[in-house]
């Protein structure tokens, strides 16, 4: 039996909005690198200048952080999205931009 949906909002928003919290440092190490890679070699920002370390950082540290991340975020939603009430195409926005609400109001704040 699928639950209400004024029952399962809450949760959905609040357990995304919990794994926002860790999740600044992957959303922070995706920035650096489009500021420092891709956006920077199309002009449009001026990298860190002491940025000369190349990939290798981001094999060994970036890739798994993200990865990790990414497997938790998903675990973690994967047991909610079946039990709300709320369509995928609803859900899963809904999570996104709930789990980024931390990373946003760093960047207001900072």
């Amino acid at each position: 039996m699928r639950k209400s949906l004024p029952e399962s909002l809450p949760a959905v928003l609040g357990v995304n909005l919990l794994l926002g919290v860790p999740g600044v440092v992957p959303v922070w190490l995706l920035s650096y690198f489009a500021v420092n890679w891709p956006l920077k070699a199309l002009g449009w920002t001026v990298g860190e200048p002491t940025e000369n370390d190349g990939m290798l950082p981001w094999l060994l540290v970036g890739g798994p952080v993200l990865l990790l991340f990414g497997l938790v975020w998903w675990l973690a939603n994967r047991p909610l999205r079946r039990g709300s009430a709320l369509e995928p195409r609803v859900y899963w926005p809904v999570g996104v931009l709930m789990t980024l609400v931390p990373s946003f109001a760093l960047m207001i704040v900072l």
